[in-house]
Protein backbone atom coordinates (compact mmCIF):
# COMPACT_ATOMS: atom_id res chain seq x y z
CA UNK A 1 0.00 0.00 0.00
CA UNK A 2 1.19 3.29 -0.91
CA UNK A 3 1.87 5.38 1.90
CA UNK A 4 0.18 8.30 3.24
CA UNK A 5 2.07 10.69 4.36
CA UNK A 6 1.57 12.82 0.93
CA UNK A 7 -1.71 14.04 3.48
CA UNK A 8 -0.12 14.56 6.74
CA UNK A 9 -1.31 11.51 8.05
CA UNK A 10 0.75 8.28 9.90
CA UNK A 11 1.54 5.39 6.77
CA UNK A 12 -0.22 3.05 9.29
CA UNK A 13 -3.32 5.61 9.49
CA UNK A 14 -6.45 4.33 7.51
CA UNK A 15 -7.51 6.67 4.81
CA UNK A 16 -11.42 7.75 4.03
CA UNK A 17 -13.05 9.16 0.95
CA UNK A 18 -16.50 10.98 0.99
CA UNK A 19 -18.15 11.00 -2.39
CA UNK A 20 -20.27 14.36 -3.26
CA UNK A 21 -22.66 13.63 -6.13
CA UNK A 22 -25.78 13.56 -7.52
CA UNK A 23 -27.78 10.72 -5.23
CA UNK A 24 -31.85 10.89 -6.88
CA UNK A 25 -34.42 9.00 -5.27
CA UNK A 26 -34.61 4.80 -4.76
CA UNK A 27 -37.82 5.35 -4.25
CA UNK A 28 -38.99 7.28 -6.51
CA UNK A 29 -41.61 5.58 -9.65
CA UNK A 30 -39.97 2.57 -11.80
CA UNK A 31 -38.20 4.36 -14.77
CA UNK A 32 -38.94 8.38 -13.40
CA UNK A 33 -35.96 10.59 -13.89
CA UNK A 34 -35.11 10.50 -10.06
CA UNK A 35 -35.21 6.70 -10.15
CA UNK A 36 -33.15 6.75 -12.92
CA UNK A 37 -30.45 9.02 -11.47
CA UNK A 38 -30.24 6.78 -8.45
CA UNK A 39 -29.53 3.47 -10.24
CA UNK A 40 -26.83 5.66 -12.22
CA UNK A 41 -24.85 7.28 -9.47
CA UNK A 42 -24.74 4.47 -7.65
CA UNK A 43 -23.45 2.26 -10.46
CA UNK A 44 -20.84 4.67 -10.89
CA UNK A 45 -19.63 4.85 -7.07
CA UNK A 46 -20.30 0.72 -7.17
CA UNK A 47 -18.43 -0.03 -10.24
CA UNK A 48 -15.89 3.18 -10.73
CA UNK A 49 -14.95 4.94 -7.19
CA UNK A 50 -15.58 2.46 -4.19
CA UNK A 51 -13.23 -0.23 -6.25
CA UNK A 52 -10.22 2.53 -7.02
CA UNK A 53 -10.31 3.36 -3.56
CA UNK A 54 -10.25 -0.14 -2.10
CA UNK A 55 -7.52 -0.91 -4.09
CA UNK A 56 -5.15 1.61 -1.80
CA UNK A 57 -6.99 0.47 1.22
CA UNK A 58 -9.08 3.86 1.61
CA UNK A 59 -12.66 3.89 2.57
CA UNK A 60 -15.19 5.44 0.20
CA UNK A 61 -18.55 6.35 1.78
CA UNK A 62 -21.56 8.01 0.17
CA UNK A 63 -24.36 10.61 1.72
CA UNK A 64 -26.80 7.84 1.76
CA UNK A 65 -24.22 5.80 3.31
CA UNK A 66 -23.27 7.48 6.56
CA UNK A 67 -24.13 5.13 8.97
CA UNK A 68 -24.53 7.73 12.30
CA UNK A 69 -27.74 9.19 13.41
CA UNK A 70 -27.86 13.01 13.56
CA UNK A 71 -29.14 15.98 11.19
CA UNK A 72 -27.98 15.07 7.39
CA UNK A 73 -27.04 18.20 6.55
CA UNK A 74 -24.33 18.70 9.65
CA UNK A 75 -22.53 15.10 8.36
CA UNK A 76 -22.71 15.66 4.89
CA UNK A 77 -20.59 19.10 5.48
CA UNK A 78 -18.46 17.76 8.58
CA UNK A 79 -17.52 14.76 5.82
CA UNK A 80 -17.03 17.40 2.92
CA UNK A 81 -14.35 19.43 5.07
CA UNK A 82 -12.97 17.01 7.39
CA UNK A 83 -12.37 13.56 4.97
CA UNK A 84 -8.76 12.63 3.71
CA UNK A 85 -10.41 12.70 0.17
CA UNK A 86 -13.56 13.70 -1.77
CA UNK A 87 -14.07 12.26 -5.11
CA UNK A 88 -16.78 15.03 -6.93
CA UNK A 89 -19.40 13.74 -9.46
CA UNK A 90 -19.50 17.47 -11.09
CA UNK A 91 -22.36 15.50 -13.87
CA UNK A 92 -25.18 18.16 -14.33
CA UNK A 93 -23.36 20.53 -12.19
CA UNK A 94 -26.32 19.65 -9.53
CA UNK A 95 -26.73 22.42 -6.68
CA UNK A 96 -26.09 20.21 -3.95
CA UNK A 97 -22.64 19.07 -5.43
CA UNK A 98 -21.44 22.32 -6.32
CA UNK A 99 -22.28 23.73 -3.10
CA UNK A 100 -20.47 20.63 -1.30
CA UNK A 101 -17.42 21.03 -3.63
CA UNK A 102 -17.10 25.42 -3.24
CA UNK A 103 -16.63 23.66 0.75
CA UNK A 104 -14.23 21.52 0.30
CA UNK A 105 -12.50 23.60 -2.51
CA UNK A 106 -11.95 26.20 0.29
CA UNK A 107 -9.92 23.28 2.82
CA UNK A 108 -7.34 22.88 0.34
CA UNK A 109 -7.83 19.19 0.94
CA UNK A 110 -7.37 16.55 -2.09
CA UNK A 111 -10.25 16.44 -4.12
CA UNK A 112 -10.89 14.33 -7.46
CA UNK A 113 -13.38 15.48 -9.99
CA UNK A 114 -14.89 13.38 -12.14
CA UNK A 115 -18.29 13.46 -14.45
CA UNK A 116 -20.08 12.15 -17.50
CA UNK A 117 -18.90 13.38 -20.90
CA UNK A 118 -21.30 16.23 -22.03
CA UNK A 119 -22.77 16.83 -18.66
CA UNK A 120 -19.32 18.96 -17.37
CA UNK A 121 -20.28 22.02 -15.96
CA UNK A 122 -19.13 25.40 -17.64
CA UNK A 123 -17.78 26.97 -14.89
CA UNK A 124 -15.38 24.60 -13.61
CA UNK A 125 -14.24 23.41 -17.03
CA UNK A 126 -10.27 24.92 -16.06
CA UNK A 127 -10.31 21.81 -13.01
CA UNK A 128 -9.14 18.61 -14.48
CA UNK A 129 -12.13 16.41 -14.34
CA UNK A 130 -11.74 12.50 -15.01
CA UNK A 131 -14.49 11.65 -18.24
CA UNK A 132 -16.51 8.87 -18.32
CA UNK A 133 -19.73 7.49 -20.60
CA UNK A 134 -22.07 5.14 -19.86
CA UNK A 135 -20.42 1.87 -21.48
CA UNK A 136 -18.38 -0.86 -19.27
CA UNK A 137 -15.23 0.02 -21.39
CA UNK A 138 -15.46 3.76 -20.18
CA UNK A 139 -15.99 3.17 -17.03
CA UNK A 140 -13.34 0.74 -16.41
CA UNK A 141 -11.67 3.54 -18.08
CA UNK A 142 -12.66 5.97 -15.78
CA UNK A 143 -11.81 3.46 -12.81
CA UNK A 144 -7.89 3.27 -14.10
CA UNK A 145 -7.98 7.25 -14.03
CA UNK A 146 -9.06 7.66 -10.66
CA UNK A 147 -6.60 4.59 -9.19
CA UNK A 148 -3.85 6.88 -11.24
CA UNK A 149 -4.75 9.98 -9.68
CA UNK A 150 -5.20 8.40 -6.28
CA UNK A 151 -2.00 6.72 -7.04
CA UNK A 152 -0.11 9.66 -7.58
CA UNK A 153 -1.24 11.74 -5.29
CA UNK A 154 -0.66 9.33 -2.44
CA UNK A 155 3.28 9.21 -3.02
CA UNK A 156 3.84 13.09 -4.41
CA UNK A 157 1.16 14.52 -2.62
CA UNK A 158 -2.16 16.46 -4.32
CA UNK A 159 -1.96 20.19 -6.03
CA UNK A 160 -4.45 22.65 -4.30
CA UNK A 161 -6.99 23.90 -6.19
CA UNK A 162 -7.94 27.53 -7.24
CA UNK A 163 -9.81 28.46 -3.94
CA UNK A 164 -7.06 27.39 -1.83
CA UNK A 165 -3.83 28.43 -3.42
CA UNK A 166 -5.67 32.01 -3.40
CA UNK A 167 -6.11 31.75 0.33
CA UNK A 168 -2.58 30.76 0.86
CA UNK A 169 -1.03 33.69 -1.33
CA UNK A 170 -3.45 35.88 0.67
CA UNK A 171 -1.85 34.64 4.12
CA UNK A 172 1.61 34.81 2.83
CA UNK A 173 0.86 38.72 1.72
CA UNK A 174 0.05 39.57 5.28
CA UNK A 175 2.52 37.49 6.83
CA UNK A 176 0.41 35.02 8.79
CA UNK A 177 1.89 32.34 6.74
CA UNK A 178 5.06 33.41 4.95
CA UNK A 179 8.72 32.67 5.84
CA UNK A 180 12.13 34.22 3.53
CA UNK A 181 12.63 30.74 2.51
CA UNK A 182 9.01 30.93 0.88
CA UNK A 183 9.72 34.57 -0.20
CA UNK A 184 12.78 33.30 -1.61
CA UNK A 185 11.24 29.89 -3.67
CA UNK A 186 8.14 32.05 -4.89
CA UNK A 187 7.82 32.02 -8.48
CA UNK A 188 7.47 35.52 -10.23
CA UNK A 189 4.78 34.24 -12.76
CA UNK A 190 2.61 32.92 -9.36
CA UNK A 191 -1.28 33.91 -10.56
CA UNK A 192 -2.87 37.17 -9.02
CA UNK A 193 -6.06 37.16 -7.43
CA UNK A 194 -8.36 37.19 -11.21
CA UNK A 195 -5.95 35.02 -12.90
CA UNK A 196 -7.05 32.63 -10.35
CA UNK A 197 -10.74 33.27 -11.01
CA UNK A 198 -10.59 33.54 -14.86
CA UNK A 199 -13.04 30.92 -14.93
CA UNK A 200 -15.22 33.33 -12.87
CA UNK A 201 -15.05 35.70 -15.15
CA UNK A 202 -15.59 33.50 -18.44
CA UNK A 203 -18.54 32.48 -16.64
CA UNK A 204 -20.00 35.93 -16.13
CA UNK A 205 -19.28 36.77 -19.94
CA UNK A 206 -21.02 34.26 -20.65
CA UNK A 207 -23.97 34.63 -18.41
CA UNK A 208 -24.24 38.55 -20.05
CA UNK A 209 -24.52 36.56 -24.01
CA UNK A 210 -27.52 34.78 -21.83
CA UNK A 211 -29.18 38.38 -21.06
CA UNK A 212 -28.49 39.65 -24.00
CA UNK A 213 -30.55 36.98 -25.77
CA UNK A 214 -32.87 37.07 -23.14
CA UNK A 215 -33.39 40.90 -24.27
CA UNK A 216 -33.74 40.22 -28.07
CA UNK A 217 -36.46 37.16 -27.95
CA UNK A 218 -38.43 39.61 -25.73
CA UNK A 219 -37.91 42.41 -28.47
CA UNK A 220 -39.22 39.60 -30.76
CA UNK A 221 -42.04 38.25 -29.01
CA UNK A 222 -43.21 41.98 -28.18
CA UNK A 223 -43.04 42.54 -32.05
CA UNK A 224 -45.10 39.51 -32.92
CA UNK A 225 -47.74 40.41 -29.65
CA UNK A 226 -48.14 44.10 -31.82
CA UNK A 227 -48.38 42.28 -35.16
CA UNK A 228 -50.55 39.57 -33.88
CA UNK A 229 -53.25 41.97 -32.00
CA UNK A 230 -53.66 44.06 -34.52
CA UNK A 231 -54.46 41.11 -37.06
CA UNK A 232 -57.14 39.84 -34.37
CA UNK A 233 -58.35 43.62 -34.17
CA UNK A 234 -59.08 43.58 -37.75
CA UNK A 235 -60.74 40.27 -37.66
CA UNK A 236 -63.19 41.31 -34.99
CA UNK A 237 -64.07 44.84 -36.61
CA UNK A 238 -64.52 42.80 -39.76
CA UNK A 239 -67.07 40.34 -37.92
CA UNK A 240 -64.81 37.56 -38.95
CA UNK A 241 -65.88 33.70 -37.71
CA UNK A 242 -64.85 32.60 -34.78
CA UNK A 243 -62.28 29.99 -36.84
CA UNK A 244 -60.73 32.79 -38.72
CA UNK A 245 -59.91 34.38 -35.54
CA UNK A 246 -58.78 31.21 -33.90
CA UNK A 247 -56.20 30.47 -37.26
CA UNK A 248 -54.82 33.71 -36.28
CA UNK A 249 -53.91 32.96 -32.58
CA UNK A 250 -53.03 29.56 -34.09
CA UNK A 251 -50.30 31.53 -36.12
CA UNK A 252 -49.16 33.71 -33.80
CA UNK A 253 -48.56 30.72 -31.46
CA UNK A 254 -46.81 28.92 -33.97
CA UNK A 255 -44.26 32.03 -34.38
CA UNK A 256 -43.81 32.34 -30.83
CA UNK A 257 -42.35 28.99 -30.46
CA UNK A 258 -38.82 29.81 -31.75
CA UNK A 259 -37.99 33.05 -29.55
CA UNK A 260 -40.11 31.49 -26.64
CA UNK A 261 -37.89 28.03 -27.06
CA UNK A 262 -34.97 30.00 -27.24
CA UNK A 263 -35.41 32.80 -24.17
CA UNK A 264 -36.61 29.69 -21.89
CA UNK A 265 -33.17 28.23 -22.89
CA UNK A 266 -31.32 31.09 -22.26
CA UNK A 267 -32.91 31.24 -18.80
CA UNK A 268 -31.88 27.85 -18.10
CA UNK A 269 -28.47 28.42 -18.84
CA UNK A 270 -28.21 31.59 -17.15
CA UNK A 271 -29.97 29.96 -13.79
CA UNK A 272 -27.33 27.04 -14.10
CA UNK A 273 -24.35 29.15 -14.36
CA UNK A 274 -26.01 31.23 -11.56
CA UNK A 275 -25.80 27.94 -8.91
CA UNK A 276 -22.31 27.38 -9.92
CA UNK A 277 -21.03 30.70 -10.19
CA UNK A 278 -22.61 31.84 -6.98
CA UNK A 279 -20.22 30.13 -4.30
CA UNK A 280 -17.20 31.28 -6.21
CA UNK A 281 -18.15 35.06 -7.14
CA UNK A 282 -18.60 35.45 -3.09
CA UNK A 283 -15.40 33.92 -2.25
CA UNK A 284 -13.63 36.33 -5.30
CA UNK A 285 -15.76 39.29 -3.15
CA UNK A 286 -14.34 38.00 0.24
CA UNK A 287 -10.77 37.81 -1.26
CA UNK A 288 -10.90 41.10 -2.80
CA UNK A 289 -12.25 42.80 0.27
CA UNK A 290 -9.18 41.00 2.35
CA UNK A 291 -6.82 42.54 -0.47
CA UNK A 292 -5.62 46.48 1.06
CA UNK A 293 -7.24 48.61 -1.73
CA UNK A 294 -4.10 49.89 -3.24
CA UNK A 295 -2.90 46.02 -3.71
CA UNK A 296 -6.00 45.38 -6.19
CA UNK A 297 -4.88 46.32 -9.41
CA UNK A 298 -6.70 47.48 -12.24
CA UNK A 299 -7.83 43.62 -12.93
CA UNK A 300 -10.08 43.30 -9.80
CA UNK A 301 -11.81 47.11 -10.59
CA UNK A 302 -12.64 45.77 -14.10
CA UNK A 303 -13.90 42.39 -12.09
CA UNK A 304 -16.29 44.55 -9.88
CA UNK A 305 -17.50 46.74 -12.37
CA UNK A 306 -18.42 43.35 -14.61
CA UNK A 307 -20.47 42.48 -11.90
CA UNK A 308 -22.44 45.97 -11.51
CA UNK A 309 -23.12 45.80 -15.53
CA UNK A 310 -24.05 42.49 -15.84
CA UNK A 311 -27.02 43.18 -12.59
CA UNK A 312 -27.92 46.27 -14.40
CA UNK A 313 -28.46 44.02 -17.96
CA UNK A 314 -30.26 41.50 -16.17
CA UNK A 315 -32.70 44.12 -13.74
CA UNK A 316 -33.52 45.21 -17.29
CA UNK A 317 -33.95 42.06 -18.91
CA UNK A 318 -36.10 40.74 -15.60
CA UNK A 319 -38.45 44.29 -16.28
CA UNK A 320 -38.84 43.39 -19.79
CA UNK A 321 -39.68 39.49 -19.30
CA UNK A 322 -41.59 39.73 -16.00
CA UNK A 323 -44.26 41.73 -18.11
CA UNK A 324 -44.91 39.16 -20.31
CA UNK A 325 -45.33 36.61 -17.45
CA UNK A 326 -47.65 39.20 -15.73
CA UNK A 327 -50.15 38.25 -18.79
CA UNK A 328 -49.48 34.62 -19.43
CA UNK A 329 -51.89 33.43 -17.69
CA UNK A 330 -54.88 35.58 -19.87
CA UNK A 331 -53.05 34.21 -23.23
CA UNK A 332 -53.66 30.34 -22.02
CA UNK A 333 -57.05 31.12 -21.73
CA UNK A 334 -57.62 31.90 -25.18
CA UNK A 335 -56.50 28.75 -26.91
CA UNK A 336 -54.70 26.01 -25.75
CA UNK A 337 -52.46 26.50 -29.19
CA UNK A 338 -50.55 29.45 -26.59
CA UNK A 339 -50.11 26.37 -23.75
CA UNK A 340 -46.34 25.90 -25.06
CA UNK A 341 -44.78 29.43 -25.73
CA UNK A 342 -46.49 30.63 -22.42
CA UNK A 343 -45.26 27.81 -20.32
CA UNK A 344 -41.73 28.58 -21.85
CA UNK A 345 -42.31 31.97 -20.81
CA UNK A 346 -43.35 32.20 -17.75
CA UNK A 347 -40.65 29.35 -16.95
CA UNK A 348 -37.82 31.71 -18.47
CA UNK A 349 -39.50 34.83 -15.97
CA UNK A 350 -38.78 32.40 -12.85
CA UNK A 351 -35.47 31.76 -13.21
CA UNK A 352 -34.47 35.15 -14.38
CA UNK A 353 -36.23 36.04 -11.37
CA UNK A 354 -34.85 33.29 -9.19
CA UNK A 355 -30.79 34.20 -10.33
CA UNK A 356 -31.07 38.24 -10.25
CA UNK A 357 -31.56 37.72 -6.56
CA UNK A 358 -28.41 36.46 -6.05
CA UNK A 359 -27.31 38.81 -8.87
CA UNK A 360 -28.16 42.14 -6.95
CA UNK A 361 -26.13 40.92 -4.09
CA UNK A 362 -23.21 40.44 -5.58
CA UNK A 363 -23.80 43.93 -7.16
CA UNK A 364 -23.90 45.48 -4.09
CA UNK A 365 -21.14 43.73 -2.73
CA UNK A 366 -19.17 44.99 -5.33
CA UNK A 367 -19.65 48.74 -5.30
CA UNK A 368 -19.18 48.79 -1.71
CA UNK A 369 -15.53 47.30 -2.50
CA UNK A 370 -15.04 49.72 -5.45
CA UNK A 371 -15.89 52.77 -3.15
CA UNK A 372 -13.90 51.72 -0.76
CA UNK A 373 -11.04 51.43 -3.37
CA UNK A 374 -11.89 55.15 -4.51
CA UNK A 375 -11.22 56.44 -1.20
Amino acid sequence: MIASTALGLSPDSPLNCFVVGPIGDPYAAHGSPEQEAYEHHLGIYEQVIAPACEKYGITAVRADGIAHAGDINEQICRHVVESDLVIADVSGGNPNVMYELGLRHITGRPTIHIGEAGQLPFDIAAIRTIRYQRSRSHLAGARKEIENALEAGLRDGFEPLTPARVLRSLETADGSASSEASADTEEEDAPGLLDDFAAIEDGLAAMTTNVDTIGKTVEVIGTLTEQSSAELSDLTQANAPASARLAAVARYAQSLDAPAGEMDTAAAEFAARMVTLDSGVRAALGLVEMTPPDERGEDVAEFLQQLVSLNESAQEALVEVGSFGASAGGLVRVSRHLRKPVKQISGAVKRVTGAVTSMGEWADKARALAESGAE
